[in-house]
Parts: structure tokens; sequence; C-alpha cells
């Protein structure tokens, strides 16, 4: 879209004459934010020395902000092609509730602060971590990927796969296979819990000029690549019980979750058409929260229940 198409939807956008807090909380997206939360604590957690409570709680804070600044700053780039979408054009931007300028200086103030604090509370490879972070997911995926290429979710996914390893970069000062597994997990999941989506918005992401692959490669590439990753993921997630940083009761969970995610992805690669398939796509989509939700679950409960034998 040229400059001048975005000034005219700019300006022509309603505009509410005070922007409510819950705007600005908005522009976080809390959703994305608390997966982030979730996923970096179970980093922190994996430390084997248990860090002192206020780093823990110091650090969280820190990649939370850090998290919902890669947010408002996706939220203020992407303002345009979200007045396209139906589940994106009630955002703060797009819906004239806020400018985009706000949402610009906010999403800096916080990426700097979060960056400083998490240096300051931690270590610097922590903060430089999250940095990379924020780069990598605004820079990166916002501004390079998301429109120029169908494997965007695939490389961009290494900004949402990257907050165990800060977590445990901040409560150790050292990156190790432990957090590197969990980025594994977290990087594989992404690609076909975003594609099922794509699957069902497919018209959508098109006339916002999103390459998606369903998109660019067709559906039935995309049910292959689904049903690819999800293969791919289900021993990724099985790992941390193999490499002895998770008890057999992750393990067994987390083998019968990945079962059950296959056969979704199964189900996606047959069902082709009509609502059937449209359900199926879902039905992963949903499912793929579940597994990603309850793996990082079973592994946070199992280490607070060691943290605390070892307070005992």
């Amino acid at each position: 879209m040229s400059d001048a198409s975005f000034i005219i939807d700019e300006a022509s956008a309603p505009r509410a004459p005070v922007a409510a807090p819950g705007d600005y909380f908005a522009l976080l997206k809390p959703r994305v934010m608390s997966l982030v939360v979730f996923t970096a604590l179970a980093g922190i957690l994996l430390a084997p020395v248990a860090p002192h409570p206020f780093l823990a709680f110091a650090s969280l804070l820190a990649i939370a902000v850090g998290a919902g600044a890669s947010g408002a700053l996706n939220m203020w780039y992407d303002a345009d092609i979200d007045r396209l979408m139906t589940r994106t054009r009630g955002r703060p931007i797009p819906a004239g509730r806020l400018g985009r300028e706000e949402a610009l200086a906010f999403g800096l103030f916080l990426s700097i602060m979060a960056v400083f604090t998490l240096g300051l509370v931690a270590n610097w490879l922590a903060a430089g971590l999250l940095a990379f972070t924020i780069f990598f997911y605004v820079v990166v995926y916002t501004m390079w990927l998301k429109r120029t290429t169908p494997m965007n979710i695939v490389i961009g996914g290494a900004a949402g796969a990257l907050p165990p390893v800060v977590g445990f970069a901040a409560a150790t000062g050292a990156v190790d296979l432990s957090s590197v597994i969990l980025f594994g997990l977290i990087f594989m999941w992404t690609p076909p819990h975003f594609w099922a989506l794509a699957l069902v918005k497919r018209a959508e992401y098109g006339a916002a000029g999103i390459p998606m692959l369903p998109n660019v490669h067709g559906e039935t590439r995309t049910r292959l690549e689904i049903l690819v990753y999800s293969i791919l993921l289900a021993p990724i997630g099985v790992a941390p019980y193999l490499l002895g940083f998770a008890s057999p009761v992750y393990g067994a969970v987390a083998l019968l979750l990945g079962a059950a995610l296959v056969a979704c992805a199964v189900e996606v690669y047959l069902r082709r058409e009509g609502d059937k398939a449209r359900r199926a796509a879902m039905r992963l989509f949903f499912f793929s929260i579940v597994y990603l939700t309850l793996l990082f679950m079973v592994l946070v409960i199992e280490r607070l229940l060691a943290l605390s034998s070892w307070l005992a």
C-alpha cells in the first residue's frame, strides 16, 4: 500500500477524543504476552540453582514488558492490514481509538525500559537476547518477512520461541541445551498452529496481501506441511523427559498430547472440502494451544515442586 493511500486511510479512520487505558493494554497483545511469561518462567525454573525470588519476578516483568512492546510496535506497523481483517480490525489503531504515533512512542519506550531493566536486575546476556527478540519480531518478521514470503511464520517463529532462552539466561547468565530444546519446541509448534488458522482465514490474508502458505502454494501443500511439522514436533515435545530435565509424568503427557496433535494434523490432511475441512483446521488450531500450554504447565509445576523440596 502506498504512503499516500495509507495517509488517506489514517485520516478517514474514526478517532476517539481520548484513548482509554484499556486501549494501551490491548496494544500489548495480552494473550500473547501471557504465553511469553509462562514459557519464560519455565526457562527461569530450569536453572540448576534456584534464582532469588526478586530476580525471578523482576526478570519476568521485564520480559513481559518487552513482549508487550513488540506487540505495540507490531500494531503500529500493521495498522493498514489490520483494518482489512475481521479478527484484527477491532484493535485500537484500526478502530480509531489510538493513533499510530502514540503506539510507536509507547512501544519504543517500553522496549528500552524492558531491556535496560533486565540488564540491571539480571545480566546483559539476557538483556541482549530480549533486545534481539524485540528486533527480530518487529523488524525481521513484521516489517520484512510477513509481507514478502510464505515462510514468514517459519522464520519469524524464532522470536516467539526465544522467551525460555531469555528466562534461563536471566537466571544463570548462560544458555544451555535445556533452554534450546524449549526454543525448538515452540519454534516447531508455530507453523502448524498458524497454518491451521491460515487455511480458514485464507481469503482474508489474500485480501490483506499477506503471502501465507495457503495463498502462495495452495491448501494441499499447506496440509502436507502441517502434517510434516506436527510429526517432527511430537518427539521434540518428549525431549525434555528423554534428556533428563522432566519427569516420566511429563514424558507420558507429552507422548499422549503429541499423538493427539498428529491425529489432528492427519485429519486436516485428509479432509479437503467443506465445513468438515474448516472444523478440522480449527480443531487443530485450538488443540495446538492446549498442547503447548499443558506441556509447559506440567514442566513448570514439576520445577516448582522440585524447588519447594529444595527449600524444605
